[in-house]
């Protein structure tokens, strides 16, 4: 080590293992999404974080370790975007902006990357009992945000107020992660918006019947 290093305050040698750590597994999060966990190999995620294979080694003594990196961040980034979508949701209108903004989103890519989590779950969860325990929690979160949007709306008095909001974003959810999967099949975000438009209209029939008959004309005058 030189005598600058030696030299260099604490904090600033935290601060750049820090970056290396997150080149890292930003890295090997980008591999994993385009090969699989089993294609990220050590060599690859030396490359593509531009870091030596000691500096791999040395953040992450297993394979596992860099694995369990790769869950955090994924789920970390995927929550991070979906709670600010989530949180404008008051009306079916903003529930099916965000249905717009995901197939948009999916559609650029022609339907080929699919959900980070839902494949992190494909690949890992009967390997990893911790890992798929994150997985499902994130899941949870994830159809938390959701309820919390259609709460909203029953607030306001959109949503029928015996609709039960959790089941609801379950619904909503598992058929996004459907679509997700043909649409990655199809290489087209078509079988996304399909099954996202199921999933909508299944809460407008709750919005619908919260909704007050017109009341009758009196014949009497």
């Amino acid at each position: 080590m030189s005598r600058e290093e030696l030299a260099e305050p604490a904090p600033g040698r935290a601060g750049r293992d820090a970056a290396t750590r997150d080149r890292i597994v930003r890295g090997a999060a980008e591999l994993v999404v385009r090969f699989g966990v089993a294609g990220a190999s050590i060599e690859r995620v030396r490359v593509a974080s531009g870091v030596s294979r000691s500096q791999v080694c040395r953040y992450f003594p297993t394979r596992e370790a860099l694995v369990d990196a790769v869950v955090d961040f994924q789920i970390a980034a995927v929550l991070a975007r979906q709670c600010s979508w989530l949180a404008r949701v008051e009306s079916l209108a903003d529930l099916q902006a965000w249905a717009d903004d995901v197939v948009e989103l999916n559609g650029v890519r022609n339907g080929a990357r699919g959900c980070p989590l839902g494949a992190l779950v494909s690949q890992l969860a009967e390997q990893s009992g911790p890992i798929r325990a994150k997985l499902d929690h994130a899941f949870h979160t994830w159809q938390s945000y959701l309820a919390a949007g259609l709460g909203r709306m029953q607030d306001r008095g959109e949503l029928n107020p015996e609709a039960d909001v959790a089941e609801l974003a379950t619904g909503v959810v598992a058929a996004l992660q459907g679509g997700f999967i043909l649409a990655q099949a199809a290489r087209s975000e078509k079988p996304l918006r399909a099954a996202l438009d199921l999933a909508i209209g299944r809460v407008a029939l709750a919005v619908h019947s919260a909704r007050p008959a017109a009341r009758p004309s009196n014949p009497n005058g």
